[in-house]
């Protein structure tokens, strides 16, 4: 099952892909929904409904939207609270970065948090901002993201899954010569348009868990980054368990699990993107996430 909003017929919308990804099925027609609920109204429903009632409505629903005459946003536009990110979750990439000004190539003990404000979040196809009057060493990172389905705190690693609503792609856009010179890296993530998510969100029930995916990126069909999720440090039930001993954790919640190797930043001599330079993440079994710099 795929989730996505999307904008067609002068207002934006949730819905479900048909199984070949040609068509939406607008969810307020196989839901109890208001044609104004958002991806977060939708997955607060989502714990009331029954699911195997709910997959038999979308696949006898007929009267779709062809994917191509509606525009695709971000599962996500406007998250309640800033976007959770892990740093430092690969080991290949904690050692290709270690030549970047106050960073460390220690394997960290414990996981490494920080927030990146993302209102909105921009989606696929959509345009980032270079900054360029500001930022000189625009980065790119590849990112599987969790979205939590329902209120949690206190969670051990194996009660995780339960709380889990469904996975998409992000790219953690970072001005990297922004983030080194102010040491903490809060204002060199959160630029405007530095949150590309999208293009849909998998649900859950799509994966083994926890899930390990081939994750890519390309950058202008070159490949630069070609990892799997099974390689990260610190796992999603690690991760969601240590998060949940200290913060309540809420429907829609975004958690970026960290990148792995290919950074721009990690090449000699580094690779940092350019005007009109354009990024594709991959992640199996979920899509492509497609944006290009201004």
């Amino acid at each position: 099952m795929f989730l996505l909003t999307y904008y067609y017929d002068n207002r934006e919308s949730v819905g479900f892909l048909n199984e070949e990804k040609t068509g939406i099925i607008p969810a307020e027609k196989v839901l109890s929904l208001n044609s104004n609920s958002n991806m977060i109204d939708l997955i607060e429903l989502f714990n009331t409904i029954d699911l195997e009632k709910l997959k038999e409505k979308i696949s006898l629903y007929r009267d779709e939207i062809k994917i191509a005459e509606a525009k695709i946003l971000s599962p996500i536009p406007y998250p309640k609270r800033n976007v959770l990110c892990l740093g430092k979750n690969y080991l290949d990439h904690i050692h290709e970065v270690k030549s970047l000004k106050n960073v460390n190539a220690d394997i960290p003990e414990k996981p490494i948090y920080f927030s990146k404000i993302a209102y909105p979040t921009i989606g696929h196809k959509d345009f980032i901002d270079s900054h360029s009057h500001i930022v000189k060493e625009l980065d790119y990172e590849v990112e599987l993201a969790v979205i939590i389905g329902k209120k949690c705190k206190n969670l051990s690693p194996l009660e995780t899954e339960d709380y889990i609503f469904g996975y998409t792609i992000s790219n953690d856009i970072s001005a990297r010569d922004v983030q080194t010179s102010h040491i903490q890296w809060h204002k060199g993530k959160s630029f405007d348009t530095f949150c590309p998510l999208g293009p849909y969100i998998a649900y859950k029930s799509n994966f083994n868990f926890p899930p390990k995916l081939n994750i890519k990126s390309y950058v202008n069909g070159e490949l630069r980054q070609n990892g799997n999720t099974k390689d990260l440090i610190f796992d999603i039930p690690t991760i969601i368990s240590d998060i949940t001993s200290a913060i309540t954790l809420y429907p829609g919640d975004i958690i970026l699990t960290g990148t792995p190797a290919g950074v721009g930043a990690g090449f000699e001599p580094p690779k940092y993107l350019n005007s009109g330079d354009r990024i594709d993440c991959l992640i199996e079994g979920i899509g492509t996430l497609s944006n290009t710099v201004k």
